[in-house]
């Protein structure tokens, strides 16, 4: 399965700082809880506790999928489709 990641507000700084990944998902079913765990083993380089909070994103990352809040969707349990487009944005800014 083909998705789509985005991160951005900050968060690209976690993963070596490329915005956007194109991933091919082995298998047919994919959920957004199995998504974090493949991001965090995968993609984040280091301190993935900015960007985890035991098994969902800290508070301050806001998740859309295909531009819809994924909390409309199910979080955790929600079901990725081919071609989805799951954007990650970091709300939190130091300062």
């Amino acid at each position: 399965m083909k998705i789509s990641l985005e991160f951005r507000g900050g968060a690209e700084l976690l993963v070596s700082n490329i915005a956007k990944h194109s991933v091919d998902l082995e298998g047919p079913r994919w959920t957004m809880a199995q998504l974090l765990k493949w991001v965090k083993e995968n993609l984040i380089e280091e301190r993935p506790e900015l960007f985890l909070q035991g098994d969902s994103v800290r508070p301050g990352i806001l998740v859309l999928v295909n531009d819809a809040d994924w909390e409309l969707l199910g979080q955790l349990e929600y079901d990725l489709q081919e071609n989805d487009n799951v954007l990650f944005i970091s709300t939190l800014h130091g300062g």
